[in-house]
């Protein structure tokens, strides 16, 4: 017989409604508390029919019934965080409202009263009785049409979400998250205000509508890193950066839009030694077949982004740089993360275009490369220098940006290769893109093949 052993983790609550889709409701929320490595517990409120496309019907449950699943979870875990959702009926909202001055552990209040298509959700009765219930919350993290049942402020800017989230704070609360998914513009706003400050939250909008659930996504992300010991600020800005990433690479699932990913951190971070050992297979191909004749002076990078990677941080490359030698090519040092600057931010622009583009590396460029791109047939992207605004050139972290951004403009599929042709002060190169480090093997070695 085998030794156990316990895994011990900070317990979260969420008090919602279910979602049969699995995007929002609690199959959100203890998707999402899993994703922090929260242990997920529930208190039903209601049950809903609902799929990627809409809601068929939904059945509030019992005030006892819920009223139960409280105390059963409560008096026999040590919950460390807790965010309510769907509350239904002004009964449910009064039920934790009266429950809350007992929990002794820090309470997301998400007022799910207005539905994206702007429908109400609550009665007014409903919403009265939230004020009692905001009164005992850590934080509140209402959308904008949210904020106005709450407080009567449009939300239109900042400055209007800021006095909704004084508003709001007035009323008890600790802290308000004003929510700027449903304002429009290029940029979503989200701005935390406290007692003793204001701290606005900005992340690119995403052109997607698989956007369900993220209101719940958001609460519970705050709830799970609050229950791991995050101070508020903290917590609030690693919940919207990982809302913005769930958002950016949604599920594809169901005949809507799809879902929110709420494991797509998890799955990242599984995927960085996958990743890694990837590049040193690269690498291990490039010093066994003798790339020199492709290396340009300064040397040639492997590059490979994790499938849901954002930053530089989350790309392995070599540290240094492979190089020739006496006796063909080698790399400097070993692969690491965060290790490329240069081929890695080509990359993730690249990502911005085709998503799937995961490997990149960096070679030389001169008329007898062009000349076996030629005599591959491959499909080539050109970066015109000269149209690279000078503002650009000037900004440190550029310069590769914007050879990719021009490079894959208005293409359906992603280029095999990407030339540049230099500029003062700017070495030639070529660099060539793969969804895989296979692909990308094979493309070097044909490509070396074809140059000899």
């Amino acid at each position: 017989m085998r030794r156990p052993a316990p895994d011990a983790r900070p317990v979260g609550l969420t008090i919602a409604g279910s979602d049969s889709g699995g995007g929002a409701g609690i199959q959100a929320d203890l998707a999402t508390m899993a994703a922090h490595g929260v242990f997920g517990t529930s208190a039903i409120t209601a049950v809903t029919a609902q799929h990627t496309r809409g809601v068929e019907s939904s059945h509030v449950l019992p005030l006892e019934e819920v009223e139960a699943q409280l105390s059963a979870v409560i008096d026999d875990f040590a919950v460390a965080g807790a965010k309510t959702g769907m509350l239904a009926t002004p009964e449910l909202v009064r039920l934790v409202a009266d429950r809350a001055p007992t929990f002794g552990f820090p309470l997301v209040v998400d007022p799910v009263m207005v539905a994206t298509s702007g429908d109400r959700l609550l009665e007014p009765e409903a919403e009265a009785a939230y004020a009692d219930l905001l009164a005992e919350a850590t934080i509140v993290t209402p959308n904008a049409d949210e904020a106005t049942v709450l407080t009567g402020v449009e939300i239109e800017d900042e400055a209007s979400a800021r006095a909704a989230g004084e508003a709001i704070c007035e009323l008890g609360a600790e802290a308000a998250l004003i929510k700027g998914g449903h304002v429009p513009g290029e940029t979503v706003r989200d701005v935390l205000v406290t007692a003793d400050d204001v701290r606005t939250f900005e992340h690119p909008r995403v052109d997607t509508d698989a956007t369900h659930g993220s209101g719940c996504t958001l609460a519970a992300a705050i709830a799970a890193r609050l229950a791991r010991g995050a101070d508020l600020e903290s917590a609030v800005e690693g919940a919207t950066d990982f809302l913005a990433r769930a958002i950016r690479y949604p599920y594809d699932v169901g005949q809507g839009p799809g879902a929110v990913n709420h494991g797509v951190e998890i799955r990242n971070d599984a995927a960085r030694e996958p990743t890694a050992e990837a590049v040193r297979s690269v690498v291990d191909a490039l010093v066994e077949a003798d790339v020199s004749p492709l290396l340009p002076e300064v040397g040639t990078n492997v590059v490979g982004a994790t499938p849901y990677a954002e930053s530089v941080a989350e790309t392995a490359a070599v540290e240094g740089r492979i190089t020739r030698t006496f006796s063909g090519v080698a790399p400097t040092r070993g692969v690491r993360f965060g290790a490329s600057s240069h081929v890695a931010r080509f990359l993730l622009e690249a990502r911005e275009c085709f998503p799937t583009l995961r490997f990149a590396v960096n070679y030389r460029f001169a008329g007898d490369v062009e000349e076996a791109l030629e005599t591959l047939g491959w499909d080539v992207a050109e970066d015109e220098r000269p149209a690279e605004p000078e503002s650009v050139a000037e900004r440190e972290g550029e310069t590769m940006g914007w050879p990719a951004r021009q490079g894959f403009a208005d293409r359906p599929e992603p280029p095999v290769a990407v030339v540049d042709r230099g500029d003062v002060g700017k070495e030639p190169t070529t660099k060539l893109l793969a969804t895989d480090a296979e692909t990308l093997t094979e493309r070097t070695l044909e490509l070396c093949d074809a140059l000899e």
